[in-house]
């Protein structure tokens, strides 16, 4: 049983095109399948050995590809972009580590002892961080012979680097705006994605363009000499930002994380916009125009984790409201991480165990639908929170959780998401305390997993159970 209403699962899959509408039928049923208990194993999602053998096979049929299986759901996201004035899409890269069980054909992650890939995933998200979908994904990994190298890449082109996914995803972002030309489209990026090259792309992008939003990386220098740095020297981006009026003071709640405690942080914003220098071993590019905006906490913990945020963008920051929506913006690079830890820690992809790279990479495209999918609706909950359930969840789920839960008959009308997920976290552990924040995903996929066996049994044993015969 899956939901049959807007936002259901399998809808995401909608016109797959497999060659064959029985693996298209296959496709749907399994992401169905699977997105009611992520943090099972194949053969525990899929009933009886049929079920489960018809899986194996079509993770492993030629013609299922990844790019295969994403594409209507990346259809379905372009759809929901093209209704936002904006849209941000945070890119980063995360490793699948599957040492412990490794794929027969695995190569390497950062040293010949282990084994896996890295997933390169951009993920459309709203300013308010409603997640939309997953607008690309690309995965490498590296030859055991090709470690340890200790050659300076420095001068290499771009296209013989593995940094060429952030340029790729640009790219990618680009043709997302040529899309969706009434939306504004914001590729945005951790330092990794501080390349010189991308700067170029966007300045020299013909047709449709998406704006940049990167946290830099590099010590960038400006086309002014440094004399007293040295001869050679020219004046630093850093610097000269710090040296430009203070425009605001923000203060912001840091939740917690493994590297730090939840705290309030006061906030320096500063903004300029500079020329900067190609690298030196880069000469042969132009120079190109950033605006910069530069975030520091005051009087922070001094402990490493104090925020220092300076950020190399393309968007507008003339005013204070525009230079405050860069800080927004880029606040909202961490849904990526969300994501990630969702994929990893809800769906448990690093535990699966199959034989061939190309398998786990068609079991992953799946998952990363319902990774979105949870993300989607612990968020949604917090965007729209008077949306009614019943726009997400069928009868038989919300009415199932209802009765269990609150212990009462179910209301004649749905009620609103923010009433129903609180019953449903509650099945996940969240226990609604006044100084508690919005259900995270945690207790949303846990929820998720007990509603199915419950409206199993509503639908078999429940008031209702002739309308489902």
């Amino acid at each position: 049983m899956s939901p049959t209403k807007e936002g259901a699962i399998s809808e995401e899959l909608d016109g797959i095109d497999l060659g064959d509408e029985r693996l298209n039928k296959r496709s749907r049923r399994l992401i169905a399948a699977l997105a009611t208990d992520p943090q099972s194993s194949l053969n525990a999602a899929c009933e009886g050995w049929n079920e489960t053998h018809a899986a194996y096979r079509f993770i492993d049929n030629a013609n299922v590809t990844p790019a295969k299986i994403l594409r209507p759901h990346q259809a379905a996201t372009l759809r929901r972009m093209q209704a936002q004035p904006v849209v941000l899409i945070p890119q980063d890269t995360t490793e699948l580590d599957y040492t412990a069980h490794p794929a027969e054909d695995a190569k390497c992650l950062n040293i010949k002892q282990r084994f896996g890939f890295y997933e390169h995933v951009q993920l459309a998200v709203t300013p308010a961080g409603l997640p939309l979908g997953v607008v690309g994904t690309a995965s490498h990994d590296r030859e055991p012979e090709s470690l340890g190298r200790t050659q300076d890449r420095r001068t290499s082109a771009i296209e013989d680097k593995e940094s060429l996914r952030w340029l790729q995803a640009y790219r990618a972002a680009c043709e997302r705006q040529a899309s969706c030309p009434a939306t504004q489209v914001v590729s945005i990026a951790d330092r990794e994605g501080d390349i010189y090259d991308l700067y170029v792309a966007h300045r020299e992008q013909v047709g449709p363009r998406a704006e940049f939003l990167i946290r830099a990386q590099q010590a960038r220098s400006t086309l002014q000499p440094d004399p007293a740095a040295g001869k050679r020297a020219f004046c630093k981006v850093l610097d000269e930002v710090r040296r430009s009026p203070l425009l605001k003071t923000l203060r912001i709640d840091l939740t917690a994380t493994s590297k730090r405690a939840a705290r309030e942080a006061c906030l320096e914003i500063r903004a300029l916009t500079v020329e900067v220098k190609p690298p030196h071993a880069r000469k042969h590019l132009r120079s190109v125009v950033v605006n910069v905006v530069l975030v520091e906490e005051v009087d922070g913990p001094g402990d490493g984790t104090d925020v220092s945020w300076q950020l190399l963008t393309s968007l507008p920051i003339d005013t204070v409201e525009e230079v405050s929506l860069v800080v927004n913006y880029y606040r909202q690079r961490w849904a990526v991480e969300i994501f990630f830890k969702i994929l990893k820690t809800g769906c448990h992809v690093e535990k699966l165990q199959l034989e061939t790279t190309a398998r786990l990479k068609n079991a992953l495209a799946l998952y990363e639908i319902i990774a979105w999918r949870i993300m989607f609706l612990t968020y949604l909950n917090r965007t729209a929170p008077d949306t009614p359930c019943d726009r997400c969840f069928t009868p038989p789920e919300w009415k199932s959780v209802w009765l269990v839960t609150a212990r009462t008959p179910p209301p004649l009308q749905p009620p609103t998401l923010a009433e129903f997920v609180v019953l449903l976290t509650r099945l996940g552990g969240y226990n609604n305390r006044a100084e508690e924040r919005p259900p995270g995903p945690l207790p949303f996929w846990i929820g998720l997993r007990r509603m199915h066996d419950l409206a199993l049994a509503y639908q078999t044993f429940g008031p209702d159970a002739a309308t489902y015969v």
